[in-house]
């Protein structure tokens, strides 16, 4: 049972971690290669799928869409974020291709 909070916990943490990575990806945000960096790497580590990470992006996603339509703004611009999405798992990829020639 452990195990599963664990797992939870986990999730919750990158959740909110990429959350950050969103809010800032078309910014210029100094550290937002640190923050890329960081969330692979715990990604990585924890051998979390591929499908997961789309879940989180898509959950986060669906919360903004509602956010804006709530303000009663469009959602158009929020599919820009799709290349936060392959940028994540670009450097995803890299690391698995990493760790297989070292």
């Amino acid at each position: 049972m452990t195990q599963e909070v664990d797992q939870q916990v986990l999730l919750q943490q990158l959740k909110s971690d990429y959350r950050q990575i969103l809010l800032s990806y078309f910014t210029t945000d100094k550290a937002l290669k640190e923050k890329i960096d960081k969330f692979i790497n715990a990604v990585f580590c924890a051998n979390i799928p591929v499908p997961e990470i789309i879940e989180i992006h898509m959950e986060l996603i669906d919360e903004f869409s509602k956010q804006l339509r709530l303000e009663g703004r469009g959602d158009e611009t929020l599919m820009d974020y799709r290349l936060t999405l392959i940028d994540i798992l670009a450097h995803l990829c890299e690391a698995y291709r990493g760790a297989l020639f070292k």
